[in-house]
């Protein structure tokens, strides 16, 4: 994959831009990519380069990556303000419930839509699916929609004011974890081990609900990286946090790219399953 600047906008020109409605919203889809379906969901303040990079990653594996446009302007590196409007406006936003007494978020109902559709388009066994910060427990929730097959949680942060809550009822925990028994699925999930946003009792509460289903990593803070981050991240991200796009260091043996490779290899191993 050609190198692109994480500096600078991405103009997105290798992804196709779709418009998809389903339950009655239309939402912008970026898609790329040949084989089975990826849904890449965006960490805030939206679909940054890095995010994007990632995407690219999942698409050169010998996936069809679907990037849904959930938040902010895609591919823009954001000033601390732009971001900081992004993520206030999600937060009271009733598509996400970033809340506990929110409940489970309508958006996973059109993002389990979208799993649909593109099972259908691409075939296979099914889609994988991966959510990031803000997104991280939708991959979570999309278990109810029988076509999703690799869940993947990257410091999952809602609700942000409950450490220990999952952002899922007790029904839609128990639905989950009856899918994974009967199907032979597990979750994966990461995070940094000083990670303010995603800490350690929210991942205790998803092994206490789904138990040797959810599968975790925790990285040390010393693997995060910590150079030329974006405007968002450097005011308002005081920890280690997104392990697989704004802290990852893209050099061979680093614990990010190691985790970033058992995602790739998670995705080929559910999703070319015979």
């Amino acid at each position: 994959m050609p190198a692109r600047a994480l500096t600078q906008d991405d103009p997105l020109d290798d992804f196709e831009r779709r418009e998809f409605t389903l339950h009655g919203v239309t939402k912008t889809v970026h898609v790329a990519g040949r084989g089975p379906a990826v849904i890449v969901m965006t960490e805030m303040p939206g679909i940054s380069p890095h995010v994007a990079r990632f995407a690219r990653w999942v698409r050169d594996a010998g996936f069809a990556v679907y990037m849904p446009s959930l938040f902010g302007r895609d591919g823009a590196v954001v000033s601390a303000e732009e971001g900081a409007t992004v993520f206030r406006r999600a937060c009271i936003s009733a598509e996400f419930r970033a809340l506990a007494n929110g409940g489970p978020s309508p958006a996973v109902q059109w993002l389990r839509a979208l799993a649909r559709v593109a099972h259908v388009e691409c075939g296979g066994p099914g889609v994988g699916a991966i959510g990031m910060c803000f997104t991280g427990n939708f991959a979570l929730s999309m278990m109810l929609e029988p076509s999703v097959r690799a869940p993947v949680l990257a410091q999952p942060s809602l609700p942000l004011d409950d450490p220990a809550g999952t952002g899922l009822s007790e029904a839609e925990l128990a639905a989950v974890r009856e899918r994974l028994e009967r199907d032979d699925l597990t979750v994966r999930g990461f995070r940094f081990a000083g990670d303010h946003f995603c800490r350690a009792e929210r991942f205790a509460a998803f092994s206490e609900a789904l138990g040797d289903r959810f599968i975790s990593r925790v990285l040390p803070d010393t693997a995060a990286n910590k150079q030329d981050l974006p405007p968002f991240f450097s005011s308002f991200v005081p920890t280690p946090h997104s392990v697989v796009t704004v802290h990852l260091i893209d050099e061979a043996g680093q614990p990010t790219v190691t985790a970033r490779d058992e995602i790739l290899a998670f995705f080929a191993e559910r999703l070319r399953r015979p």
